[in-house]
């Protein structure tokens, strides 16, 4: 569910991405190049929509984004604190470190027999 969440707000990011791109600016954007379609619907229709379409992308980024932090995978071993009134279990008894033997010193070759 968590992954599926997180490809939905990453396909929402790019068409926010590319619907701010067709917005039309003071300066005029993207949205200028189709004027063949605004005298259809009119300028002022167009920009309504895509303004909607920013809007609601917007939205549903937030609520993705909430709804993914609410099923993110927990670890198995997550909590830390103890609840009142349980001990600890039992630690395994350390066994007395080992200690080295004390060197050899090395021995003298035997003599050869004659």
């Amino acid at each position: 569910m968590y992954n599926i969440l997180i490809v939905l707000i990453v396909i929402a990011a790019i068409l926010m991405a590319l619907i701010v791109l067709i917005q039309e600016s003071k300066g005029g954007g993207l949205a200028s190049g189709f004027a063949s379609s605004n005298a259809i619907m009119g300028v002022r229709r167009t920009t309504d929509i895509i303004e909607k379409v920013t809007w609601g992308l917007a939205i549903a980024i937030v609520v993705l984004s909430v709804a993914s932090s609410y099923c993110l995978p927990q670890p198995e071993a997550s909590s830390v604190v103890m609840k009142p009134g349980t001990t600890l279990p039992a630690l395994p008894q350390q066994q007395a470190p080992v200690t080295p033997a004390a060197p050899v010193a090395p021995q003298a070759p035997a003599a050869p027999a004659n």
